[in-house]
């Protein structure tokens, strides 16, 4: 059986990010122009690259490639009207709205979209690449990449992953989804 490779990339850093808001369709801090093909080597050769359709996802899916295709499945979890705001204000406005939301994955008090709905879209695209071995790499969100790390450990605790800007989690299918955990440059040291 061939085994689908897929490599999750959380897009860069955004100003959103940096001022703890709920997300905009906000474009990246860095100097993406200028950081193009950075990130860009041989191991990608053959690989499908996939983002979310942000402003932030498709800036930094374009540091691995130019021919990124936008897939709706990837965007962002829809937080409502909680979009742009800062989470110190939710504290201090809405405690027991933001508490519910924290406390239970069917809840959307903002009137978007639940942790639950967006663990069953990440897990229905997840299934479509079941039938597609080779390898993928999807820039997309943290929350998208925290909804994908809960389905393939079948853990509803992904209030409790940091994903961090730029940072990759790699998944493989070979009959089921399984966490692959990647070596570092300190392999040969030791």
């Amino acid at each position: 059986m061939q085994a689908t490779r897929l490599t999750l990339i959380c897009h860069a850093r955004t100003v959103a990010q940096k001022l703890a808001r709920f997300p905009t369709d906000e474009s990246v801090e860095m100097d993406w122009q200028s950081a193009k093909s950075c990130r860009r080597d041989a191991s990608n050769v053959g690989s499908i690259l996939l983002c979310g359709p942000e402003a932030r996802t498709r800036q930094t899916a374009e540091l691995f490639g130019n021919d990124a295709q936008v897939v709706e499945a990837l965007r962002d979890c829809d937080f409502g009207r909680w979009q742009g705001q800062r989470l110190t204000d939710l504290q201090k406005h809405e405690p027991e709205a933001l508490n519910a939301w924290l406390a239970d994955a069917d809840s959307a008090p903002h009137g978007g979209e639940s942790i639950n709905q967006l663990g069953a879209r990440v897990a229905a695209w997840l299934a479509t690449l079941e039938a597609q071995p080779g390898q993928v790499i999807a820039v997309t969100h943290p929350y998208v990449i925290r909804a994908a790390l809960a389905y393939v450990l079948q853990s509803p605790a992904s209030h409790l992953i940091d994903v961090e800007p730029l940072s990759a989690l790699e998944l493989r299918f070979t009959g089921r989804w399984r966490l692959r955990l990647m070596g570092t440059a300190f392999e040969g040291a030791i």
